[in-house]
């Protein structure tokens, strides 16, 4: 297995020469893309006491068979039915239940899951185990999940891998890098598990690798993008394009198409995700002929928004880069609120936010980000028919990531067979490919995945139902 080091670095500012395949997405409230019509993200009816406490029940229960569901809060009578039947090894039931439930709620991921896992019962298997911040952000944990069970309905049904079907055993790390760390360790010392598609979070996903990377096993981050997460070892991969990759998008967009050279950088310094952005789109900026005249971490005590942004008009800034996360967008919100579309603004991926649109509204229009896929450039594509077949609705690029690593696990253990060592062997070929929701996924020398990131920008739209959508940049 080749090792990874900090040369491969080099190759990344070579392939984004290639340049960037312009294109967009929107997204509808509660994280999806719909038609016209708004779904919830909500997937059951309340049922008080449902939800798992430390991580240790977390494991425990993230096949079913605790009787308790993986999400924070509440599950439908139907669905704890289901639950109920798989912990007592009910498979025939339990397959009855969970079909019944997502006739209730199509578009819960945990309950396709569970109707997967119990159409194999105790038969052979592949187990992937999947990570998620269930107990701290629920709207990116079903995305999550929606594309792990998209993929598993898709591989277990085209056979498996040689006959064998896979098993999706789904954690919740609840956002916390402890949680983490004491969820990586059981899963390493659980020989059923042969990969992890995790995590959610660049410091979540950070905390954990170093526990993989220990135990070899193997990891594939679908949403993490820090550049740190590029040295983090030979066992840890991602299917989501680092900020390198999307801080160049940016900084080209922002000198070549918009003419602005003059930066305020807008971020906050407890997040790795924040620093990452910050960091490589300053890097970015600078080579290539700008600069950054303010930068403000929105964490620091007595930080307004107002007298934020006045500051980085007094000191010349021509542009405002929020280098924030979803866990800020209030914030984020504000800056937009007082910059009343004076200056023109772009963010990373997690500036892609049906928040953004539904309160920024008129004064978010032109805010660009970053994101690595959108639905417009794939309307045409198989998986996309299926995802709206299945969810009654589009998903988000975070789904997509997600599908992305479980069918690259599926295909590593194809091609170097059904152990940890193996499947990181094939990951870490130089000739390996593996067949993603649209797009065939490739990892650089350092496990980043080889794909160029795309540009969306807020304009006024009818899809949302806000009267604002995210849409490519021409």
């Amino acid at each position: 297995m080749a090792k990874k080091n900090d040369l491969p670095a080099l190759i990344i500012s070579l392939l984004i020469t290639v340049g960037v395949i312009g294109g967009g997405a929107w997204w509808l409230k509660n994280q999806f893309f719909g038609s016209g019509a708004s779904i919830s993200n909500t997937p059951g009816q309340v049922r008080p006491g449902s939800s798992q406490g430390n991580g240790a029940a977390a494991i425990a229960g993230a096949d079913g068979t605790s009787g308790r569901s993986m999400l924070p809060g509440n599950v439908s009578a139907t669905k704890q039915k289901g639950l109920d039947a798989l912990a007592a090894k009910d498979y025939a039931a339990a397959q009855v239940e969970f079909t019944a439930a997502l006739k209730e709620s199509r578009n819960d991921p945990e309950s396709l899951i569970h109707l997967n896992n119990a159409k194999i019962g105790d038969g052979p298997s592949y187990t992937i185990a999947l990570s998620v911040p269930a107990g701290k952000s629920i709207n990116p944990a079903l995305e999550l999940m929606r594309g792990a069970a998209h993929a598993q309905s898709d591989l277990n049904a085209a056979g498996g891998i040689n006959g064998t079907p896979i098993k999706i055993l789904v954690i919740d790390d609840s956002g916390s890098q402890e949680r983490a760390e004491a969820n990586a360790a059981e899963l390493v010392s659980n020989e059923n598990v042969l990969g992890v598609v995790g995590h959610y979070a660049s410091g979540t996903t950070i905390a954990a690798a170093q526990v993989y990377e220990a135990g070899k096993l193997g990891m594939i981050s679908p949403t993490s993008t820090a550049v740190a997460i590029s040295n983090a070892g030979d066992y840890i991969f991602r299917t989501v394009p680092s900020d390198r990759l999307a801080s160049a998008t940016l900084a080209r967009y922002v000198l070549g198409e918009l003419n602005k050279t003059k930066a305020a950088v807008f971020y906050t310094g407890n997040s790795t995700y924040s620093n990452s952005v910050k960091s490589e789109f300053t890097t970015e900026l600078l080579s290539n002929g700008g600069q950054v005249v303010a930068d403000f971490d929105i964490g620091e005590a007595g930080f307004s928004a107002g007298r934020a942004v006045q500051q980085a008009k007094d000191a010349g800034a021509d542009i405002i880069m929020l280098a924030l996360t979803a866990d800020t967008a209030d914030t984020s919100l504000q800056i937009i609120s007082v910059n009343q579309k004076e200056l023109p603004m772009v963010g990373g991926d997690d500036l892609y936010d049906p928040k953004i649109l539904d309160v920024g509204r008129a004064n978010a229009e032109g805010l660009t980000v970053a994101v690595p896929w959108h639905i417009l450039r794939h309307e045409q594509k198989p998986f996309v028919t299926g995802s709206r077949q299945l969810w009654g609705g589009d998903v988000s690029w975070r789904t997509v990531m997600a599908y992305d690593a479980v069918a690259t696990f599926a295909q590593a253990i194809k091609d170097g067979g059904p152990t940890r060592q193996g499947i990181v062997d094939a990951l870490s070929g130089s000739g390996f490919s593996a067949q993603g929701a649209t797009d065939e996924v490739r990892f650089l020398p350092m496990g980043d995945r080889n794909q160029p990131s795309q540009l969306v920008k807020v304009e006024p739209g009818p899809r949302s139902g806000s009267g604002y959508d995210y849409v490519p940049v021409q």
